[in-house]
């Protein structure tokens, strides 16, 4: 997600059992003008945005700003960038100057904010199937081919009620020869608080099958007991599961059992400082992860390094204790057993809108 998969929160849901993690869409004209830097004092490999072919002299007390980083003894084998393009040619000079320090390169094509889709770029890209299909092939055949490595795309559904219309692009994405798919099961119009729709996901699965390309489904789901029960439900634990939301307010989601916001929370600020996370990305970070109406919400509010942030999370009683979510925009917070207890084996072939309906009963917090 834009802004919140930095190096911290990747760190965090790979050490809690995630597989793969991925980077913020990053946009392929600002990535070809980066220079790699090997950072000895973090151990990193950072990309920082030239100029003039530079990189640039920081202000005092600043650094330099950091367009991509990865800790390759943490992340090798598990890190796939996400790109932003409309343009082949510029898709494929960005993916080449990455490509060493990635495992996969990810074509976004469903981001429906303005910053990616004014320029041609995310979910505008569905609108344009010869330009989607035309970015995947060169990246398969001057990137993905030549360093043997994947090269996948992320979409959302067409429409809501047919699924040719999404079948038939999928048919067209995978012809290009990519790895993966990830299809976010909302439409362009849909939002994070609309209920994913799922009905698609097995014939889905049949179209991708055929060109040996795995699937993955993205959208609503709460945690990695979620997308068991979910595999459960159609029969199928080939399809993988994509937690976005979710994982921004708690990378543990990925964990049997997720933690409490208390020990996320100190967990995260300690990677921020020990990578020095930007602070004012840290704390876009850290307010997701902190029930929106308590004090200690506001008492972050007022600062600005991770220094300060961590001083404040120590001091965090027995509300601490709860464990936090936010998915589909509203917030839970609740003891761990009641968490789990949504998931048990008599709740996992509910249908998606009541088992919505019965989630809205329990909320306890709306952040």
């Amino acid at each position: 997600m834009v802004r919140s998969g930095e190096l911290p929160t990747r760190l965090m849901a790979l050490k809690h059992g995630a597989d793969l993690v991925w980077s913020p869409e990053i946009i392929d004209k600002k990535l070809r003008r980066c220079i790699r830097i090997e950072n000895e004092d973090l151990k990193t490999i950072d990309f920082v945005e030239a100029r003039n072919g530079q990189v640039p002299t920081p202000k005092p007390g600043k650094s330099v700003p950091v367009v991509f980083r990865t800790d390759r003894a943490k992340e090798k084998g598990r890190l796939i960038l996400q790109l932003g393009s409309a343009d082949p040619e510029i898709a494929v000079e960005a993916a080449k100057k990455v490509i060493d320090d990635v495992d996969g390169i990810d074509l976004n094509c469903g981001c429906p904010k303005p910053f990616s889709t004014h320029a041609g770029m995310g979910a505008a890209l569905l609108s344009n199937p010869e330009l989607l299909t035309s970015i995947l092939s060169n990246l398969v055949e001057e990137v993905g081919k030549p360093k043997n490595k994947p090269i996948s795309a992320k979409i959302r559904l067409l429409d809501p009620a047919d699924p040719k219309p999404t079948l038939d692009l999928v048919e067209k994405i995978c012809k290009t020869g990519i790895a993966n798919l990830t299809v976010h099961c909302r439409t362009r119009s849909m939002r994070n608080r609309d209920t994913p729709i799922r009905i698609f996901v097995s014939q889905i699965y049949e179209v991708v099958s055929k060109y040996n390309v795995s699937l993955v489904i993205n959208g609503g789901f709460q945690c990695r007991k979620e997308i068991e029960n979910f595999q459960k439900s159609i029969n199928n634990h080939a399809v993988g599961g994509m937690i976005a939301e979710a994982a921004e307010s708690n990378p543990t989601v990925f964990a049997p059992v997720p933690l409490p916001w208390k020990e996320v929370t100190k967990e995260f600020l300690s990677l921020c400082i020990a990578y020095k996370n930007h602070a004012s990305n840290s704390k876009y970070i850290l307010l997701n992860q902190i029930p929106g109406r308590s004090q200690i919400y506001k008492d972050i509010c007022k600062v600005k390094t991770n220094e300060d942030f961590l001083r404040i999370i120590e001091g965090v009683g027995a509300e601490g204790d709860l464990l936090f979510v936010r998915t589909m925009q509203k917030a839970v917070a609740m003891n761990k057993d009641e968490f789990m207890r949504q998931f048990e084996s008599k709740r996992k072939m509910t249908t998606e809108p009541e088992f919505v309906e019965k989630r809205t009963k329990i909320e306890a917090v709306a952040g």
